[in-house]
């Protein structure tokens, strides 16, 4: 995950609840990739950001359930290998591969890029995903449905190398995680930090509270006294994830105009403070222990550059380094 700072929502009931729960079933590795964080600098001011971000995104997964005693928990950068077998990959990989990735084309219209200004690691976000993925011989990568190509990508690179060099990865396969779609405040779009359409989990109760006061409701009920369409409001899809007991009951009041929308979002922000409450309590107590939170991330690099560097040795030797 790319330190984008504390987490929100989307990020919590997406990625982080499958992170948790995998972790009974297989031997996890979790990284923070700042390096790739920088293929989308602006300014050199921005590096000032990542180690911040990455205390904060940290503080988040632990709270979580990210458990250093079950997984390793790392920094990329502290790893430096990845960035040898990044180079090593590079050499095998195909440029036209590479311009074929949907998410590049769309990052460069996102950025209104083009051959001058876009850069090469940005070009080769994959190979590096690549190398974060099997320098630890992992062989399963829980993603969205939107980033299977990444994954069937790497396998693609995983067999060229494996068929110039002799096998050495195994091809990753994608493990498809369910997760509710959790669309912004604004109801128009994605949970994003971009948009400032998010609920950072770290807020407190009534920063919560403001939050979600904000959120857009059924654009058609402009007054109490007209009946509104759950169906269509995204206060009502939140209600269905943070208090499904009273899900029937805030249908009938809102489809007989006997609930207001303000009186709604109230309801709806007392049951996410609830919800969000042993998570916030971890949070503070970690919070409150730095020194121990960059314990587990020392203690996680030395295990990953443990396994790093026998993988690293295997493949010097197969490729007559």
């Amino acid at each position: 995950m790319r330190p984008t700072g504390r987490l929100h929502l989307g990020n919590y009931l997406g990625a982080l609840q499958n992170w948790v729960n995998l972790q009974d079933d297989y031997e996890c590795i979790y990284c923070v990739v700042d390096v790739h964080a920088l293929t989308t600098l602006e300014s050199v001011q921005d590096t000032k950001t990542i180690g911040p971000n990455i205390h904060e995104m940290v503080l988040d997964w632990l709270a979580a359930g990210i458990d250093p005693n079950k997984s390793i928990i790392f920094v990329q950068s502290q790893v430096p290998e990845v960035m040898t077998l990044h180079t090593l990959l590079s050499m095998v990989t195909p440029l036209g591969w590479l311009m074929r990735v949907p998410t590049f084309k769309e990052k460069l219209r996102q950025m209104k890029a083009n051959d001058e200004t876009v850069n090469y690691g940005l070009v080769g976000y994959p190979v590096l995903q690549t190398a974060d993925i099997i320098l630890y011989k992992g062989d399963t990568v829980p993603v969205g449905e939107d980033q299977v190509p990444h994954v069937e990508l790497s396998r693609e690179i995983v067999r060229r190398f494996n068929t110039f060099f002799g096998y050495t990865f195994p091809e990753p396969k994608a493990k498809l995680t369910k997760s509710p779609s959790i669309k912004g405040l604004d109801g128009k779009a994605k949970m994003s930090k971009t948009l400032d359409n998010h609920v950072e989990l770290a807020l407190s109760d009534d920063e919560t509270r403001k939050k979600i006061m904000s959120a857009v409701t059924d654009p058609q009920r402009t007054h109490r006294n007209i009946p509104g369409r759950p169906d269509v409001c995204n206060v009502y899809s939140l209600h269905n994830i943070f208090n499904t007991r009273k899900v029937n009951e805030i249908r009938e009041g809102c489809t007989s105009a006997t609930l207001g929308c303000v009186d709604c979002k109230i309801d709806l922000s007392t049951n996410v403070n609830k919800y969000l409450a042993p998570f916030r309590e971890r949070r503070t107590a970690f919070a409150n222990q730095p020194e121990l939170v960059q314990g587990i991330l020392t203690n996680g690099a030395e295990k990953a550059r443990e396994i790093a560097k026998s993988v690293m040795s295997e493949v010097l030797g197969k490729m007559g380094l």
